[in-house]
């Protein structure tokens, strides 16, 4: 938040000259290669003499890299981006030393992210024409909608994906997004699965799409085709272009589904209750491991947490060992063992008959108001629109065994 307003990052796709996209692509070489410089002289100062190096000392050392004949291209691109990728990497630093992330890794050539990052010093913003440093035209780009009135980007971010496609990014205040006053629904529960994308506790069932699964007969013959290519040729490097334009297109129906998706759940939802799964040891099935990747719940789950705080909602993550799935949604009964190829099942105590993800997303429901309502073993995350039930099951089953209690 900045001045009340939300920032936010449009996304628009853009086609450059063939000068601009030489330009580009130096930029993001020397952007690449700055930050694996700085990178290995952090590593080599604390392993080798105990000495932690910061951003400013880094900048100098980009200073001297210019200077010498070794790195001297490095002065031959815009200085805002190098200056850009020093401050990303101390982003990293400190990530890794509050525990959010690994150590930064060195970035490869053909496996890291091609992108520059511009400031305001680096771009001439002018009648919705944006230019670039070192560039005399402005970008061709297509604007698929329209910047909120008024509205001048803070930074813009240029970015190439492996299909070869051209984005920019431009980042803004944006007074439209501010919270929701109203809600049809006071809460609600989602069970994500694989037959079924997500499950409601209304009852209802979004269908899973399996973006994946419909390209994949055509993304495995481009991948043959790309295994018979010579090694550092020409026909390699289009065959490798059309297996990317491909997974471009599985990620973009992907995105597209989901973003509707969590639109309408925080739009029509004052509290949305959600699980915390091992998304990652899940993965290690490899049974399900391409299943669990196509259904994207990672991601589903990062949408929710920003539009969440967006619209003023509350999201709920309840602890991933809470059995939602065996216990009875009616009673509270608690079933010893539930297979996985089991969707329905009767309560033994109350001779209630479920459907597996239904009773989930009920019992997730239950737990969340329950928990939030007397506020034991809620502890808040860094951000006020999001909570998380802790890995306690005791005090999760002491909740719900009032909110059954209280129904009855």
């Amino acid at each position: 938040m900045k001045g009340g307003h939300v920032r936010r990052a449009f996304k628009f796709r853009f086609y450059p000259t063939d000068t601009q996209a030489a330009e580009l692509s130096r930029t993001f070489g020397c952007v690449r290669k700055v930050y694996n410089l700085a990178l290995q002289a952090r590593t080599e100062a604390w392993y080798q003499r105990q000495e932690r190096v910061n951003y400013v000392q880094t900048s100098a050392l980009l200073t001297e890299w210019k200077k010498s004949e070794e790195y001297a291209y490095l002065a031959e691109v815009s200085s805002v981006p190098l200056q850009q990728t020093l401050r990303h990497l101390q982003g990293a630093f400190v990530n890794f030393w509050e525990g959010r992330a690994k150590y930064p890794r060195f970035k490869a050539k053909k496996k890291s992210r091609a992108s520059a990052e511009y400031t305001r010093s680096a771009f001439r913003w002018r009648d919705g024409r944006l230019t670039l440093a070192m560039m005399d035209q402005s970008l061709d780009i297509v604007w698929s909608r329209s910047l909120p009135d008024g509205a001048e980007p803070s930074t813009v971010t240029v970015s190439r994906d492996p299909a070869g496609r051209w984005f920019v990014s431009l980042l803004v205040e944006d007074p439209t997004v501010r919270p929701l006053t109203d809600a049809a629904h006071e809460a609600v529960a989602l069970d994500a699965g694989l037959t079924s994308l997500v499950t409601l506790s209304t009852g209802e069932k979004v269908t899973n799409p399996r973006h994946e699964r419909r390209d994949r007969v055509c993304l495995a013959r481009a991948q043959r085709e790309l295994a018979r290519k010579q090694e550092a040729s020409k026909n390699r490097e289009k065959a490798r272009r059309r297996v990317a334009k491909i997974h471009a297109r599985i990620s973009d129906r992907r995105r597209d589904h989901l973003h509707k998706l969590t639109t309408r759940l925080v739009r029509e939802n004052q509290t949305i209750v959600i699980e915390d799964l091992n998304v990652r040891g899940m993965l290690k099935n490899r049974s399900l491991a391409r299943a669990i990747s196509d259904a994207a719940w990672t991601e589903l789950r990062g949408m929710l947490d920003y539009k969440c705080q967006w619209y003023g909602r509350q999201l709920v993550v309840v602890d991933q060992w809470y059995p939602s799935s065996k216990t009875c949604s009616a009673c509270g009964y608690h079933l010893g063992k539930l297979l996985l190829n089991v969707r329905e099942w009767m309560c033994p105590a109350c001779g209630t008959h479920h459907d597996r993800d239904v009773n989930g997303a009920k019992n997730l429901l239950a737990v969340g108001q329950a928990v939030t309502a007397c506020g034991a073993g809620v502890r808040p995350q860094r951000d006020g629109s999001r909570t998380r039930l802790p890995a306690v099951k005791q005090e999760a089953k002491q909740a719900t065994a009032g909110h059954f209690s209280a129904e009855k």
